[in-house]
Parts: structure tokens; sequence; C-alpha cells
């Protein structure tokens, strides 16, 4: 088990799961008394309110480091989407339109973060089940994880399991690159498949590489129905 690292640094530069959907998000907007150019007096209350908010993230961190783990792993099986996973924590889904070979489909996202790394399976729902269609889904999602770290789309072949015993062929992946604007390391850890009319991204996007048991506990869990 791994302990909780809550440095100030972890609160103020996330790996979004965003990257998986190949976006990014928008910052929000100054506040009108942020607009007008600052008094000294209005310099001290911005310096004192950032102190605040620094040692408010600091005591927040010595207290969850003492209490929590970083990986808190549990079972989820998503009946909708036909598969069962290991998350590291309670996960959160989210959903957002996606353009394959011009034809519009919807991904489902489960995530949960962990540590310095977001744990994802998402899901996407195609038109029909020919193997054109499965193969051109495949091919999206390999090339937009590869785009958005600055790799080459390299897969090799790997067995994904079915809950019901048995195997199907799919891809995995392991890349490393520079994502967004900061051009900040990443390490990426993928598996993808087509079953039916679903093709299935099962991913970890971390700020560095992590041990073998997380990488493996969450992929040796990820099985199909």
């Amino acid at each position: 088990m791994l302990r909780t690292d809550f440095r100030v640094s972890r609160f103020l530069a996330r790996i979004p799961s965003s990257l998986f959907f190949y976006g990014r998000f928008r910052g929000s907007a100054p506040a009108d008394g942020d607009r007008r150019a600052g008094s000294p007096a209005n310099a001290s209350r911005r310096l004192r309110a950032a102190l605040g908010m620094v040692a408010g993230a600091l005591t927040l961190g010595v207290a969850l480091s003492a209490c929590s783990p970083t990986f808190d792993w549990r079972t989820v099986m998503n009946n909708d989407n036909g598969y069962t996973v290991d998350l590291p924590a309670k996960p959160g889904n989210d959903q957002r339109p996606v353009q394959i070979d011009g034809t519009p489909m919807q991904m489902a996202m489960q995530t949960a973060e962990a540590g310095n790394a977001v744990f994802a399976v998402g899901t996407v729902m195609l038109p029909d089940d020919h193997d054109s269609t499965q193969r051109a889904a495949l091919a999206f999602l390999r090339d937009g994880l590869a785009r958005n770290v600055g790799a080459a789309p390299d897969a090799r072949a790997v067995q994904i399991p079915l809950a019901a015993g048995g195997q199907v062929l799919g891809l995995e992946m392991k890349l490393n690159g520079e994502a967004g604007s900061q051009h900040e390391r990443r390490t990426v850890y993928a598996r993808l498949v087509a079953r039916g009319r679903h093709v299935y991204q099962a991913a970890i996007i971390a700020d560095k590489p992590l041990p073998p048991e997380q990488v493996d506990q969450f992929f040796s869990s990820f099985k199909l129905f």
C-alpha cells in the first residue's frame, strides 16, 4: 500500500481526465474586483488569501495522508456498457460526443484519481458491429491517446478476459511523452478492445511510471461481459 503524497503541487496541477477525450479544460474568468489595477492594500489582501489557500491545502494534506491510503481499490460493475473493473477510488462519470470517420458517436467514461494518476474506462457505442467499424474506432482511440502525449501510436496484441470465461483479442499500449501547453511528462498505459457494438479504452495517465502491482491490479480486473 502506497502512502499518499499531498504536496501543494498536488492541488495545483492535476492530471485532467479530459486527456482521455482528447480535449482540454477552460480557465475561469476573473472576478470584477480582480480586473482593476490593484492598490497596495488589494495586493496585500491577495497575498494573504494566497497564503491562506496554501496553508489550507497543506493542513488538508496532512489530515488526509494520515487517515486514507492512496489506492482504495473497489470493484465497479458497469452493466450498461458491459464490463467490470477495479478502480482505486470512487469513480466519476462523463460522456462526450466523438466523430469517428465522420460518424457521430457517444463516448462514456468512468474515471477515478489516485496518487498522481487517473484511471479510466471509456466506452464508445458503435452504430453497428461490423469489423470495419470496430477497426476504425480502435484506430481513433489508439491514435488519440498517442497524439495527446506526442508519441507514436505503437500497440501490441493482448488478450482481454471475459467475465464468463475465455478471452478476446485487443491492443496494449505504453506511451511516454509531453502533454498540454506546459509540456508536462506523462506516462500512458492503455488497453483497447472491441466487442459487439462497443469499443473499450481502459487507460491510466500518470505523471510518472506507476508500480507494476497497481497497473496489474487495474488491467487484470478489466473484464467484458
